[in-house]
């Protein structure tokens, strides 16, 4: 009998009773697990190195559940018709992630929530590069990770090892162990996932879920679509048992920096994202939720929108030049159906180009919030290729260098502070029910009037709105006349308070900010709550 603690993952191990030339291509392991409601979960099993595989388990359900090995190699003893029990019992900690359980797509197909109906807080960091030896294990990680966890950060997005910014097999891309696979894809390497274990159990650890994207898009058409797949079923051996998001790749229908064939190239990929969108479907027992990092929006990097749970935006690194284009693919995405939450995954990396500061960051995160978006994605320039003093990651294939600020420095830019005090804010409210109200204030922001206010909020309890900088003199509009409101102003930068007391509209149901206590000139946050 095994023993396992409720939504925390366990491994054991099988030996085989045979010898293979090539264990990784000739042999799969699955686990058929029945849990104690007689439902069955064929757990795709790993290949561990030498003649060793793995396989690993979690369940947000306690009791007795019951397991067998189901090995493609019928005639070998240690691998196949195993049998035996594991006894699940229940999770006493205080991480979010392991005592609420997996995630899901909530019941208006708006926001993500975990298993038992906690809503989830969306707030990620792009670390793409981060299961690479310039972010050094176990001090470099740590320290990071430490840092997010406190500025309240709640997901961070990280590549499998098939990275952005490079050609197959660049020294760039290693970890202590080497290479994720053998030159030529011919088979994984297990000794790299080995390290790349300890990094991902260290974010859920500390609270952080990860989104794992399995490679660039632009790998599609090296890989092929059969390689593909085998990379895949591999990391949802790995880490399904996790607390994961699954991203397909990055920049799906983006096709390689050099490549001469480009049409082709897009379209195939696109064909292929889909076919193993609904792969990955099939394989992962745990239904995580599944997108895809697009070049604009995940719906359009694929043919059938039904193999996406989440739809991720890119919307720009230009600075205040991206904020029309920002508005636009939100609001668009808000507005599509069939409805699945909305979440800007890739906008104005903080740094980059000597650019998209710390105003940038607060305009980005709450146009996003305040326009229906279920959370936000931060970057930092120098931190998503993972920089280093002595080892900048250097030029990408089109020849020009991103920058080469150091991953510490790049940490402490504000902006990573100040989207976590947003967050503090919105959680004070039950932000999950929030619905963009651009009536209530005039003007309002659109794309081609973006600096101006956004509202959100939940009718006759609470209006948020952020007001950007130079913004004052707007009108709140249709206030209801028996709701008795509070108004403060909030500091984006720092979290600090200012009353403005009660709110008393005309009978018009209009309200003006009073002007005597003017706040210094940079963006607000008005907040009305009921009384």
């Amino acid at each position: 009998m095994f023993y396992a603690t409720q939504n925390c993952m366990t491994e054991w191990s099988f030996s085989s009773g045979k010898s293979y030339s090539d264990p990784f291509n000739e042999v799969t392991l699955d686990v058929m697990f029945t849990d104690p409601d007689g439902e069955n979960h064929l757990v795709p099993a790993f290949w561990a190195g030498d003649h060793v595989w793995s396989v690993r388990y979690s369940s947000p359900k306690m009791g007795v559940h019951h397991w067998r090995s189901i090995c493609s190699d019928t005639s070998d003893p240690g691998l196949h018709e195993q049998e035996g029990r594991l006894e699940v019992v229940p999770y006493q900690g205080s991480n979010p992630l392991l005592r609420h359980g997996p995630l899901q797509m909530s019941g208006n197909r708006r926001y993500l929530e975990h298993l038992d109906g906690q809503p989830f807080f969306w707030l990620g960091d792009t670390w793409w590069m981060g299961l690479c030896k310039r972010l050094g294990w176990p001090g470099d990680f740590h320290k990071l990770t430490v840092d997010r966890a406190q500025k309240g950060f709640t997901v961070i997005q990280i590549v499998a090892g098939i990275y952005p910014d490079m050609p197959a097999f660049d020294e760039r891309s290693v970890n202590e162990a080497g290479f994720p696979w053998e030159e030529g894809f011919t088979r994984i390497r297990p000794s790299y996932f080995d390290m790349a274990d300890l990094r991902i159990h260290h974010l859920v650890k500390n609270g952080l879920l990860p989104c794992i994207l399995g490679c660039w898009g632009y790998y599609l058409p090296v890989m092929g679509i059969e390689k593909m797949k085998q990379h895949w079923r591999y990391l949802v051996a790995r880490y399904g048992s996790y607390p994961v998001v699954w991203c397909l790749a990055g920049e799906g229908t983006m096709p390689y920096y050099l490549s001469k064939q480009r049409d082709e190239d897009r379209e195939f990929q696109k064909k292929g994202w889909t076919e193993l969108g609904h792969y990955l479907r099939s394989i992962d027992p745990y239904h995580h939720p599944l997108t895809i990092h697009p070049t604009d929006t995940a719906r359009d990097q694929v043919e059938d929108t039904l193999c996406l749970d989440l739809d991720m935006l890119q919307t720009g690194h230009g600075d205040r030049g991206s904020i029309p284009n920002t508005i636009r693919l939100v609001n668009a995405a808000y507005a599509r159906t069939p409805t699945i939450p909305v979440l800007n995954s890739e906008v104005c990396y903080e740094g980059i180009g000597e650019a998209c500061r710390q105003e940038i960051q607060r305009f980005m995160f709450w146009v996003c919030m305040l326009s229906g978006a279920c959370g936000h994605t931060y970057g930092a320039n120098g931190i998503w290729q993972v920089n280093t003093a002595d080892q900048p990651y250097g030029p990408s294939p089109h020849g020009m260098t991103w920058g080469n600020t150091p991953w510490e420095e790049a940490s402490q830019l504000p902006g990573s502070g100040q989207v976590g005090i947003g967050k503090q804010l919105l959680e004070r409210y039950e932000w999950w029910d929030f619905e963009p109200h651009p009536e209530w204030v005039e003007p309002h922001g659109t794309k081609d009037r973006p600096n101006a206010p956004y509202a959100s909020g939940i009718p006759r309890k609470v209006r948020v709105l952020f007001m950007p900088s130079g913004v004052w003199g707007m009108t709140l509009k249709t206030i209801e006349p028996d709701v008795q409101y509070r108004a403060y102003l909030f500091n984006p930068v720092n979290g600090e308070q200012q009353d403005l007391g009660s709110v008393k509209p005309d009978k018009q149901g209009d309200w003006k900010i009073p002007l005597a206590r003017t706040p210094i000139f940079q963006d607000w946050v008005l907040v009305l709550e009921r009384s």
